[in-house]
């Protein structure tokens, strides 16, 4: 029976995040399976799907910075700002140098606020913006603040810019794409993505789907363990009698974690074997803050 933890998947292009879990749970028949953050159907590359007790962690990784390689369209305008949508504006291209690009990189980095695009998943009045693009219908969408954490750009054609990413959470790539397009004078859409990092898990250990099948075959699963895929949060090693008072529950035992790193928000508490029992975080609600639990565990 396949245990829990995330996998590490390389995502084709075409199938949706959902399709891509529905056939990781035929493949695997395990009893819990859901994606940690989803991936345009478009798209390409990593994404973490986590298996049974590694659906809790799902809120850490949605909420990661993420690094993309992607290529963007210059002169050419589409509905979505991808290369699925249909071309609404073409213009003519500029010459469009180094000095340029430097620009394009200084302008675009640090904090934006960015207009989400129509063709995304986001909700008004309940009902998904894609379905009312998909009727022609556009309405105002507020700002929203993001960060770009790293921009690098680069000519790969005449018309075509080469882009690798960090972003945080809630970033539209496509979006930074067409706006990029809009500062040079002539639009722009995003031919291609690919997902290369979420957080510190990176796409040189993904398999694909296929992949995924023949190792499931020969029962080697190339599941990521809870504790190896939260390791860049600190850990504390407590012995059975502190760990039992945890998985019942019991808040005050989390005291003897001490005072927090600077920065920390997150520690893993782990049982002798270095297992994840359980993960806490540090909470302000007190005067002097205090230690609460977050998620437990099971094996």
């Amino acid at each position: 029976m396949i245990q829990s933890g995330i996998l590490l998947i390389d995502k084709p292009e075409g199938p949706s995040s959902a399709q891509v879990v529905g056939r990781i749970k035929a493949i695997s028949g395990a009893k819990k399976i859901g994606h940690l953050g989803t991936l345009d159907p478009f798209a390409s590359g990593l994404l973490l799907i986590g298996v049974n007790e590694g659906t809790k962690v799902a809120d850490i990784f949605i909420g990661a910075a993420k690094s993309y390689r992607g290529v963007m369209v210059l002169g050419v305008a589409t509905d979505s700002q991808d290369a699925t949508g249909k071309v609404i504006k073409e213009r003519p291209v500029p010459p469009v140098g180094e000095g340029d690009l430097k620009e394009l990189e200084r302008k675009f980095t640090g904090e934006l606020q960015q207009i989400p695009p129509m063709f995304s998943a986001l909700k008004k009045d309940g009902v998904r913006l894609y379905k009312l693009a998909r009727q022609g219908k556009e309405i105002p969408r507020a700002p929203r603040a993001i960060t770009i954490e790293t921009l690098r750009l680069r000519k790969s054609g005449e018309a075509e810019i080469e882009l690798d990413v960090t972003c945080s959470r809630g970033t539209y790539v496509r979006t930074l794409a067409a706006d990029m397009g809009e500062a040079l004078g002539c639009g722009a859409h995003l031919k291609s993505l690919r997902r290369t990092a979420c957080g510190h898990l990176t796409l040189d250990n993904a398999v694909t789907l296929d992949e995924l099948e023949r190792l499931v075959e020969k029962e080697k699963i190339p599941l990521l363990s809870l504790s190896s895929a939260l390791g860049h949060l600190r850990g504390v090693t407590w012995q059975s009698g502190w760990l039992s008072r945890v998985r019942s529950g019991q808040q005050e035992i989390l005291n003897q974690i001490g005072k927090p790193l600077a920065g920390e928000r997150l520690v893993r508490i782990l049982d002798p074997r270095g297992e994840l029992v359980a993960l806490s975080e540090w909470s302000e609600e007190l005067p002097g803050g205090l230690w609460r639990l977050a998620r437990v565990f099971h094996s």
